[in-house]
C-alpha cells in the first residue's frame, strides 16, 4: 500500500531511488527497505517525503479515498 504509492509516486516526479536518499539525507538501502514494505519511516521522514513530492500524507498512506468517502457538504445539512 504505501510501498506501492511511494514508489508510484517517485517514478512520475522523476527520481531515482538514489535521489530520494540523499533529499531524505539516508542510505539508499534504508530507502529501499520503505519502497519494498521491510521498513516504515518515522513520522519525520513521511512529513518529508510529502513535502517533496508536494502531496499529503493521507494520500501516502493510501487514505485518500477513506478521507474523500467522509466529506461531509455544507449543502447536506
Amino acid at each position: 500500500m504505501f510501498n506501492e504509492r511511494l514508489r508510484e509516486t517517485r517514478k512520475k516526479c522523476g527520481f531515482t531511488q538514489q535521489n530520494m536518499a540523499d533529499k531524505l539525507g539516508i542510505s539508499l538501502n534504508a530507502y529501499q527497505k520503505y519502497e519494498q514494505a521491510e521498513r516504515s519511516p518515522s513520522l519525520e521522514c513521511l512529513v518529508t517525503i510529502a513535502d517533496i513530492f508536494d502531496i499529503s500524507i493521507d494520500y501516502l498512506l493510501c487514505r485518500d479515498e477513506f478521507i474523500s468517502s467522509h466529506v461531509i457538504y455544507v449543502d447536506e445539512h
